[in-house]
């Protein structure tokens, strides 16, 4: 690394609060797949800032609408109405066949409000007694990094030293119906879900598995939320990942994507009256729904559609996953993945993920680890066929060497 770059790592450093351990890389600019670092070197980015940017960076029709909104009107709270509100409540709802939309600004925050809301819905609608209302969750899930979610987190790092926690969360085991079945009680007012589990290590539950799951919250006059702030928005190859297994979601929860990487732009979307509960003061936002979020997600949304990324999602993943399946090598426990969501699972005797990720760097890769011994593959969706083979010859390179 240059002296420049040292530099720039020694600063964040020095008056950051070290809550993350980045690749050594200093990036200064993005472009489709593509970013580059600030000594001008090119890399495939394989992160897309956990499935943010999936419309690629600084898409120009994305962009040029955060340029033109900006310079009519950024900001006005929820206090008054803006001319960008209704039109995003209007496609949003369109596009993802919803009913009511509740915006706000990072996925945390939806996930969040939808557990303010399932609660509210449980006492007001379901007559479950006050203070009594259960959300089941499941083991290793990732629904952000609030007091209130890591709570019901079951990773120690997340949430070791922060209790004391809100109770009225179950967590059971991920993919498993007769678990689900078990733990549901006449209080129960929600079941959160991925439905695939992306900072675990895009762990994909068995087919057949939501499917189930719809028919349990159905008989148990239970709200079905779907996180899917990673999985939504055509990153599995389907607009939402529910499609896969055809069932509707009760409440889901949309965010990165949404707004192309621009943006903080989150919302819960409902198809019934969960969102209906809530009245003038008892939620909201300052920044949620704003116009300036609300432009920028409108045309985020609909580059989506008009230029094809979720079929070419599909498409490049399979390519993707096939490929990433002929790599012959002993460090490879499992490749796994939906759509653009892919993961390479390592034996444990192969050596920390993160060595990989290092060495697939220097061959003009970024790629991310989690949980220790799993490569995280999440690229933009507008990535070509050539540049996915390109990509497979540089992680076959890596994958068939030894770094333990």
């Amino acid at each position: 690394m240059s002296a420049s770059v040292i530099d720039f790592i020694a600063t964040e450093a020095r008056f950051g609060a070290r809550n993350y351990e980045p690749i050594g890389v200093v990036l200064s600019r993005g472009e489709g797949v593509w970013v580059w670092d600030t000594e001008g070197n090119r890399y495939l980015d394989c992160l897309s800032a956990y499935s943010a940017v999936s419309q690629g960076h600084c898409h120009p029709k994305i962009l040029a609408a955060m340029v033109e909104q900006a310079h009519r009107l950024t900001l006005t709270s929820r206090a008054f109405h803006n001319d960008q509100l209704a039109l995003f409540y209007e496609e949003i709802a369109a596009l993802t066949g919803s009913h009511k939309v509740l915006p706000m600004n990072s996925g945390a925050e939806a996930v969040e409000s939808a557990i303010k809301s399932v609660r509210k819905w449980g006492y007001e609608v379901k007559g479950v007694p006050d203070g009594q209302a259960e959300i089941i969750v499941c083991a290793n899930n990732f629904h952000g990094r609030t007091l209130g979610v890591v709570g019901f987190s079951t990773d120690p790092e997340t949430r070791g030293h922060f209790g004391p926690f809100a109770p009225g969360f179950k967590v059971i085991p991920f993919g498993d119906a007769p678990a689900l079945a078990g733990a549901i009680t006449p209080n129960t007012v929600a079941f959160l879900v991925e439905p695939i589990q992306g900072e675990a290590g895009v762990v994909i539950p068995p087919a057949g598995y939501f499917t189930e799951v719809r028919e349990l919250c159905t008989a148990n006059n239970v709200m079905l939320v779907l996180d899917e702030i990673q999985t939504g928005l055509g990153r599995t190859g389907k607009l939402l990942a529910e499609q896969h297994e055809g069932i509707e979601a009760d409440v889901t929860l949309l965010g990165k994507a949404l707004s192309g990487g621009f943006y903080p732009v989150s919302a819960v979307l409902s198809n019934n009256d969960v969102l209906g509960t809530l009245r003038p003061g008892q939620h909201g936002s300052t920044f949620g729904g704003n116009p300036l979020a609300c432009a920028v997600a409108r045309v985020a949304m609909r580059v989506l559609v008009e230029e094809g990324m979720i079929e070419n999602a599909a498409r490049q993943g399979a390519r993707f996953l096939e490929g990433l399946k002929d790599i012959r090598a002993n460090t490879i426990r499992e490749v796994r993945g939906r759509g653009l969501m892919l993961a390479v699972e390592l034996h444990p005797e192969a050596g920390r993920a993160r060595r990989y990720c290092e060495a697939l760097q220097a061959k003009g890769i970024l790629a991310k680890d989690t949980h220790e011994h799993t490569i995280r593959i999440a690229p933009p969706l507008v990535i070509t066929s050539d540049q996915v083979d390109w990509a497979l010859e540089r992680f076959a390179a890596i994958l068939t060497q030894d770094f333990s």
